[in-house]
């Protein structure tokens, strides 16, 4: 499980680094006043960028137990990390239900 997560992290630093770049080409490619062989010249740029700094590569993980499935992204916790501090009290205005 630790391996999953320090690779999402190396993902994240990855894209934190590319994005600047990658959203400079995308708006040039998309600029209709320049000329086309300049644009094409801007998507070769793109394709040479690595596939690994997209953000469509990174997951969102749970930062307690590194789960990936059921992530809550207001608090980055999945559903099972939620109800333990919840359970627990460590999450003000949260209580478990019970009848």
């Amino acid at each position: 499980m630790k391996k999953r997560i320090h690779k999402d992290i190396k993902l994240r630093k990855l894209f934190k680094r590319y994005e600047v770049r990658r959203r400079l080409l995308l708006g040039l490619i998309q600029d209709l006043s320049i000329p086309l062989e300049k644009r094409l010249e801007f998507v070769s740029q793109l394709n040479r960028l690595p596939r690994n700094a997209s953000k469509v590569r990174t997951h969102n993980r749970c930062i307690l137990t590194g789960r990936s499935k059921s992530v809550y992204r207001f608090c980055k916790l999945s559903r099972l990390g939620l109800r333990q501090l919840g359970s627990e009290g460590l999450i003000p205005g949260l209580s478990k239900k019970s009848w």
